[in-house]
């Protein structure tokens, strides 16, 4: 059984729903859950937010921390987390921020690196990860790993970085 599959049985036995904030990943997070059967039990919405100006408007991100931290970074897969469990009124919501590549490395974020985020009403966490494929694994590598950091909360042992 796919992740997907796992953590929207495990959605729905806890009756929670779910809501997203991709940048990166473009949306593929939400396309994998919704291809599950019954989805719409637990799927509130999603907001694929790729511009600054989305990131502030649409999740309530602060514009100093992307300007101080970067958009790729644990501040605002936090806080892109936390503008999806306030807009869609959820109770866990998932994020992810990074850099999917070929280009928009610097020198101290290479292509690949990845925060995920996971909010909920009783809980917090960002992961961080470097991946090492193309642009596709990449985006695969973070939803897989989203699916993951969300399992281990629906599970009650939430992982950490």
């Amino acid at each position: 059984m796919s992740l997907e599959h796992i953590v929207g049985d495990l959605l729905i036995t806890q009756k929670k729903t779910l809501a997203l904030a991709e940048s990166c990943t473009g949306g593929l997070i939400t396309h994998l859950l919704t291809n599950v059967p019954g989805c719409s039990a637990y799927m509130m919405g999603s907001i694929v937010a790729y511009s600054y100006d989305a990131k502030v408007n649409l999740l309530g991100v602060n514009r100093d921390d992307l300007v101080h931290d970067g958009a790729v970074s644990a501040s605002i897969a936090s806080e892109m987390a936390r503008g999806a469990l306030a807009a869609f009124g959820v109770d866990v919501a998932l994020s992810v921020t990074g850099i999917a590549g070929p280009g928009g490395a610097t020198p101290t974020k290479p292509v690949g690196l990845t925060y995920i985020g996971l909010a909920a009403r009783d809980a917090e966490s960002v992961i961080r990860r470097v991946w090492t494929g193309d642009r596709e694994h990449n985006k695969m590598q973070s939803a897989q790993a989203a699916f993951q950091l969300l399992e281990s909360y629906l599970r009650g042992s939430l992982i950490q970085a």
